[in-house]
């Protein structure tokens, strides 16, 4: 377990790349970083969701949050530029076997870490679909608060939000769109 925890330090430090092909400074955000927003986002998302009455697992959430960009210890964080040129499934491969590579040393948990991570991959649950939409928002929030600060020449991230379904069922459905229209009429404040 020891060799998979010191190798997920790793997160800690790598820099999320869409920032720095931006021109903005080295540090800006890490992988890390990027995770705790998602864990926060999601596990907001999925309170309020459940508060309307729709049932969610809050911990499989939280886990599947938590481990969704593990891979990127191995083979970094891959910006959308990458994928034009290698192609979604070589990356998807690649990013797979890496992540089956880290678990291989995680001890009694590994087995359930590649169950939660397959499906967060496929999208086949709820808390799946919840978690790819807390990692976008979490995307839309960080670009709002570089924006605030004075980043400018981030309008392609924002392109996700234009034509966002994240397949969710009810009341995840209108928590996200209700998450995701606050942001988005947020950022008019800023331009």
């Amino acid at each position: 377990m020891l060799s998979t925890l010191i190798e997920l330090q790793r997160l800690k430090r790598l820099d999320r790349t869409g920032w720095t092909l931006r021109g903005l400074p080295n540090g800006t955000e890490s992988v890390a970083a990027h995770s705790f927003g998602v864990c926060v986002t999601a596990m907001m998302l999925a309170d309020e969701i459940r508060m309307r009455g729709t049932n969610i697992d809050i911990e499989r959430v939280l886990r599947m949050a938590l481990v969704h960009d593990w891979a990127e210890t191995r083979v970094g964080d891959m910006p959308k530029t990458a994928t034009d040129y290698f192609g979604a499934d070589a990356r998807k491969r690649a990013e797979a076997s890496a992540f089956a590579d880290i678990i291989d040393a995680a001890g009694a948990g590994a087995s359930q870490y590649a169950t939660i991570y397959h499906d967060y991959e496929q999208r086949n649950s709820v808390e799946a679909r919840l978690v790819k939409a807390a990692d976008v928002l979490d995307l839309l929030i960080q670009a709002y608060a570089l924006e605030r600060a004075g980043a400018r020449g981030l309008d392609e991230f924002w392109e996700v939000a234009e034509n966002a379904d994240f397949q969710l069922p009810g009341a995840a459905a209108d928590v996200v769109n209700e998450t995701l229209q606050s942001i988005l009429a947020a950022r008019t404040t800023v331009h």
